[in-house]
């Protein structure tokens, strides 16, 4: 029987506790364990009402996670876009990409790309904004889509 990959988009009060923790693992496992960046990855923003986290689980194992926050200025901030080891190249970044964009709809899209994710960033629209610089001695850079017009 084939095994089925789901979409999963839920606000963080509608998260359950085991779903949650699978999610924060996969974050901090990679964030801050594989990349050795010893930040704050709970910044009280996974709480926020407006924010929505987007996984791909298969048969109950989450396989690549990223979270939209709703930003002052009305844009969307794609984050946290990280895909298990053992999954990486399988398109599950680009499958949750896609899902947050049709979530952000024609709200312009802002997010903080590892440089050497910039390309990928770029084949969804998203430009280099800024210069490049360090967080947690990983270059970075700021990249933004342009919202589409309303008729």
């Amino acid at each position: 029987m084939p095994q089925t990959t789901s979409v999963r988009v839920s606000a963080f009060a509608d998260l359950t506790p085991h779903i949650l923790y699978d999610l924060l693992k996969l974050r901090v496992d990679t964030f801050v364990v594989e990349q050795e960046c010893a930040y704050p990855e709970l910044d009280g923003r996974d709480v926020e009402p407006a924010t929505r986290h987007l996984w791909l689980e298969r048969d109950g194992t989450v396989l690549a996670y990223l979270r939209i926050l709703a930003e002052p200025d009305g844009a969307a901030r794609i984050g946290r876009v990280v895909v298990a080891p053992a999954e990486r190249g399988g398109g599950h970044a680009g499958r949750l990409m896609n899902e947050a964009l049709a979530l952000a709809g024609d709200r312009p899209c802002v997010l903080e790309a590892q440089a050497h994710l910039a390309a990928f960033y770029a084949r969804y629209g998203f430009t280099v904004t800024g210069p490049e610089y360090l967080e947690d001695g990983i270059p970075h850079l700021p990249m933004r889509r342009p919202g589409r017009p309303t008729a």
